[in-house]
């Protein structure tokens, strides 16, 4: 499937083409967002549009690969392999490091949107499956350098221990996503240590 045209825009263009469109496809959905608006804001044409993307799908696939790269870099996501000194420790740093940028990235909080969206294009391939892949991923990687360690108890078959922590992050991180404009401060601040504490009640050595 063909995602790019045969341009490539400016840097400060593009991230301020695909800040907007982000906002879009947050507030409204990918099949609502209108790309009309996104383009009008940007004042550019969709002559101009299409020389650099080959369609909407393209650009929020590119909106979903921008964010999540910005995103991974200023977490500073450490390698799996790196929690086995300090399994809880390192993970404990990590959330907190979550909450932190909950609480004054509106790209992060734009990019958590976007990868919850029900009708987005997520088909093997795209942006939005790589993503999610990654962190699948990682969290594979986290549990079997945690049971290695003894961090982690190995009494659940790690199979269940996976499908059980995914569940678990997924399910919260959805669920903060869907209420961010209710919750207060405060309560925003206490999520990442809650599903800390969640985990470990999940996960510990019993």
């Amino acid at each position: 499937m063909e995602t790019r045209g045969k341009g490539v825009l400016p840097a400060e263009r593009r991230r301020a083409l695909l800040e907007t469109a982000a906002a879009e496809f947050a507030q409204a959905g990918y099949e609502r967002a209108s790309l009309n608006r996104v383009l009008q804001a940007q004042g550019m044409s969709k002559s101009s549009f299409y020389h650099y993307f080959a369609s909407k799908e393209a650009l929020f696939g590119a909106v979903v690969a921008d964010l999540g790269r910005e995103i991974a870099e200023a977490l500073e996501v450490p390698d799996a392999e790196a929690l086995a000194g300090d399994f809880w420790g390192e993970i404990g740093a990590l959330a907190g490091r979550l909450g932190g940028m909950g609480e004054g990235a509106p790209e992060f909080i734009r990019f958590a949107a976007l990868f919850y969206l029900p009708d987005a294009p997520a088909g093997p391939g795209s942006p939005l499956a790589a993503a999610r892949a990654g962190i699948d991923g990682w969290i594979d990687r986290a549990l079997a350098v945690g049971r290695e360690a003894g961090a982690i108890g190995d009494k659940m078959p790690v199979g269940l221990q996976r499908h059980l922590c995914k569940a678990v992050l997924w399910a919260m991180d959805e669920w903060t996503v869907e209420h961010l404009e209710t919750l207060s401060p405060k309560e925003l601040e206490a999520l990442p240590e809650a599903q800390l504490v969640a985990l470990r009640r999940l996960l510990g050595k019993k």
